[in-house]
């Protein structure tokens, strides 16, 4: 089956838009680290909430792209790992975290002279 992000239809337009998405970047590169308990990833992402953090953690498990183990301890924790899929698109998310890392101040200059040229 051959996938074309530009139609409308493509499954392969959903999956890009559900990674557009700072806080699976940001959960894909905190768990490339480690295995991590929720409050774990809560804690470590920092500004994210409980709800939007379950929300997107849902959905990478859906995807594939992480694990969720329950642990039988009191009380019962649950653990979150990245599968083998989820370690090569977090390779992919880690490449962002550097690019934006590196050029920030790049980018910040080129919206300071825009800024400067509208006003």
């Amino acid at each position: 089956m051959k996938f074309n992000i530009y139609h409308p239809d493509c499954p392969s337009r959903l999956f890009f838009e559900n990674m557009a998405d700072k806080w699976i970047l940001f959960i894909l590169d905190t768990l490339k680290h480690e295995t991590q308990h929720f409050n774990s990833l809560k804690k470590n992402i920092i500004g994210i909430s409980p709800k939007v953090l379950s929300q997107k953690l849902k959905m990478l498990e859906r995807d594939g792209f992480i694990s969720r183990t329950m642990l039988d301890t009191r009380p019962i924790r649950v653990e979150y790992a990245l599968t083998l899929l989820g370690e090569e698109l977090a390779q992919t998310a880690f490449q962002f975290k550097l690019w934006a890392e590196s050029n920030m101040l790049k980018v910040l200059d080129a919206q300071q002279r825009y800024d400067q040229s509208m006003q």
